[in-house]
């Protein structure tokens, strides 16, 4: 029996807190901090439930009334009306980019980089399935996809794209939003084929003839690109460890660059000794940076501060003539010489301080690599002394060269 009148509400809102019954499950919630609100109270699978209806300010009390006996209705029914709540929260995914939002959402703390997913499906898979339902999402579609990456040269991505789209519909179908999944049938053969491990490593004469052809192609390849890829050679350090660095991560007078925990790939934090010509190259990032907070700033109109994922991979395909996206490729500046790609170059560096002499365990840590076997778990020396002298004497094979 309803006990409260719209009267007694308001006095008890401005009076002390606590929960006051109206009958049926109803309560008037005054908490001590915060305004009241509506609240409903149940017992379902033998559990005693509350669930919040709406504040008082946007519910009055005969609109409180009448929503608490509808959940009361779907209770009888044999519903629980946190889980229905919970459904109709579900009712908000429309398309696939809402689908792909609660994915990734419940993905950004399993995931140890949430943002590749995220790039994958903004720049290749939204396009083409975004706006559409979930469930009408055809195995034709997943194809069009596959068959866009595969197509502009990005064999890797492909297969990245075709795992994301399988964990996507999984996703919809623990939902019950979808009752199958399109991508289910597809194998790495439809999308970028078995990936094989590369082990381009660029010669000595090989690493004279690129410079000299990015100097050459100066209007095309910029001194950023140039600067940043003669960096990746000498310290052997990954492209998004260089392209996303601050200024706040190097002490230039200790000829150090702090690279934190948190950017560096293998998860620990290494302090990088930097040779002269590193400093000369840097010095020279500095004045071209123009105040940015970010040793390579993005030079053009973009959410994102430093230089982007795929600028300097895709600056370096043009040369060779490839270009994704269009229908007319530019011309091969490269000639026949065999295609490389930023990677390659952090194992040339492995490659060169090889040739040089330096001990394995010393060119591994110059490459951020964990040591493996019982020397990994047991030395916990860093060999920042042996690493200076090693990229010293890489900086020496490398000056006449760049």
């Amino acid at each position: 029996m309803a006990v409260l009148t719209s009267k007694a509400v308001s006095s008890k809102i401005r009076g002390e807190p606590g929960h006051f019954a109206d009958g049926n499950g109803l309560y008037l919630v005054v908490p001590t901090r915060g305004r009241a609100y509506w609240a409903l109270r149940f017992t379902s699978n033998s559990k005693r439930k509350q669930m919040t209806l709406g504040v008082v300010d946007d519910l009055s009390l005969a609109d409180a009334r009448a929503a608490a006996a509808l959940q009361m209705k779907q209770l009888r029914e044999g519903l629980d009306p946190l889980v229905a709540k919970k459904r109709a929260e579900y009712d908000s995914i429309t398309c696939v980019d809402d689908l792909f939002a609660d994915w990734h959402e419940g993905n950004v703390k399993r995931l140890k980089h949430p943002h590749i997913p995220f790039r994958v499906y903004n720049k290749d898979i939204s396009p083409v399935i975004g706006k559409i339902q979930p469930a009408a999402v055809t195995g034709r579609d997943i194809r069009q996809i596959l068959r866009n990456i595969s197509e502009s040269g990005r064999p890797t991505i492909a297969n990245d794209a075709l795992l994301y789209c399988k964990q996507l519909f999984n996703h919809g179908i623990k939902l019950d939003i979808v009752s199958y999944n399109p991508a289910f049938a597809f194998s790495v053969d439809d999308a970028g084929g078995i990936e094989k491990s590369r082990d381009r490593a660029l010669t000595i004469e090989e690493l004279a003839f690129t410079f000299k052809r990015f100097r050459e192609e100066a209007d095309g390849f910029t001194r950023d690109n140039y600067l940043a890829c003669a960096l990746l050679v000498l310290l052997g350090v990954r492209k998004g460890e260089l392209t996303e660095a601050t200024w706040s991560e190097f002490d230039l007078n200790k000829k150090i660059w702090y690279l934190p925990q948190e950017r560096s790939k293998s998860g620990v934090a290494i302090d990088i000794p930097l040779p002269d010509l590193a400093i000369q190259w840097i010095n020279e990032l500095k004045v071209r940076s123009f105040g940015s907070a970010y040793v390579f700033p993005n030079r053009r109109s973009s959410k994102m501060p430093h230089m982007g994922k795929d600028t300097l991979n895709r600056a370096i395909s043009k040369l060779f003539g490839r270009e994704p996206g269009r229908a007319v490729q530019p011309e091969n500046k490269m000639g026949d010489f065999e295609h490389f790609t930023v990677h390659d170059l952090r194992r040339t560096c492995r490659s060169l301080l090889a040739s040089l002499g330096v001990p394995g365990h010393v060119a591994e840590r110059c490459l951020n690599h964990k040591l493996k076997g019982v020397e990994g778990i047991y030395n916990r020396h860093d060999y920042f002394d042996e690493r200076r002298d090693a990229l010293n004497l890489l900086a020496k094979k490398l000056a006449p060269l760049t």
